[in-house]
């Protein structure tokens, strides 16, 4: 489908997968300006980018010393245990082997080469760049790399079928009045309404969407007590390493809070957790659903009879959810940047709402 409204860059999507395999050092071997938003972002979780920055010349004769130079300066001076070189628009256009720069480098630290550029209209493409030559080095396993392979399939056809890649242009909204929502929600739990409150978030968005199952928790201890509520998240313990940590971290938190929430897939699996979500709700047979994080993976079927709000944290997810029938769809703005280098969950714009009505 040809698109006319931004769409996520698939090198972007290599260096979160970086980041999720544990790598200290990215470097983008190409203009300064390249993926400057994102790569400033992941610096806050750990992980070093740093760029050849490529200008004129290079664009000419090659950038291969330099990038040779900037290996060796990251190994000296970050002593790190696994650095990528990352390809971009403009190292692919002029045919650098990055292969060849980290072998001239003469670095002795584990390092892995990243050939992607931003031209693909999928973004998980960025993400197999990352995880093929991660399998090469023994970083993953063949088990988890085919898992990877199922799951951003799912999260793709998710995407395509009912997401923000469902239209050719998505006009953006923010949704409902989060006040007028919240109001609606604490009326339905005083009314003693059965409740299921499911969070399928996508890594570390469920740092914020957390807080969802939380706000509700809350609400219900001081102004309903007997209500009948359940929780529902996906935090099972599978993923690459940081989706595993941030998974055991969000459900210790969330039991130290008097939350026990069943479990539904895994913090990487958002866009095939839907059919299990989905029985679950058909077994529960709640009144009323309070879905957060990748409300899409829920099939508009499944939710016939029920009072649906929704949250996502974007701005073009809102009207197909309207769409698709969601009730009340409250969009989490600039979510993302707040849940980068946290750990612990961060209270959301809704849940503050909800917080002060009680």
């Amino acid at each position: 489908m040809q698109y006319y409204h931004p769409r996520p860059s698939s090198i972007v999507a290599a260096l979160y997968t970086l980041r999720d395999l544990q790598v200290d050092v990215a470097v983008l071997h190409g203009p300064s300006g390249c993926s400057f938003k994102h790569a400033r972002l992941l610096e806050e979780d750990g992980i070093r980018v740093l760029t050849t920055s490529l200008g004129d010349e290079e664009f000419v004769f090659g950038g291969q010393k330099t990038l040779e130079e900037l290996l060796r300066f990251a190994e000296s001076e970050f002593h790190p245990n696994r650095i990528a070189v990352v390809g971009t628009c403009v190292s692919m256009i002029i045919g650098e082997d990055l292969e060849a720069g980290i072998e001239g480098s003469g670095i002795s630290t584990p390092a892995i080469a990243v050939s992607i550029h931003a031209g693909f209209r999928e973004n998980i493409e960025g993400v197999l760049a990352a995880l093929e030559p991660a399998l090469r080095a023994g970083w993953i396993s063949e088990e988890e790399f085919a898992r990877q392979k199922r799951i951003l399939q799912a999260a793709n056809a998710i995407e395509h079928s009912r997401g923000a890649a469902s239209k050719t242009y998505i006009q953006p909204s923010r949704g409902d009045l989060k006040h007028a929502a919240a109001a609606e929600l604490l009326n339905v739990i005083r009314a003693g309404k059965k409740t299921l409150v499911v969070m399928n978030a996508k890594k570390e968005t469920a740092y914020m969407f957390a807080d969802y199952l939380c706000a509700v928790h809350e609400a219900a201890e001081k102004t309903a007590p007997d209500a009948d509520i359940h929780y529902l998240c996906n935090l099972e313990n599978r993923g690459l390493p940081k989706v595993r940590a941030d998974a055991e971290q969000i459900l210790s938190e969330l039991k130290s809070r008097g939350i026990n929430p069943k479990l539904a897939g895994a913090l990487d699996e958002y866009g095939e957790n839907g059919s299990t979500i989905e029985k679950i709700i058909r077994e529960e047979k709640p009144e009323v659903l309070v879905l957060s994080g990748v409300p899409h993976a829920v099939s508009p079927e499944a939710l016939n009879g029920i009072t649906v709000f929704s949250s996502t944290n974007g701005p073009r997810q809102a009207a197909p959810l309207k769409e698709q029938g969601h009730d009340y769809v409250i969009v989490e703005l600039d979510l993302h940047p707040k849940t980068i280098g946290v750990h612990s969950i961060v209270e959301s714009e809704f849940g503050a709402v909800l917080r002060s009505l009680v």
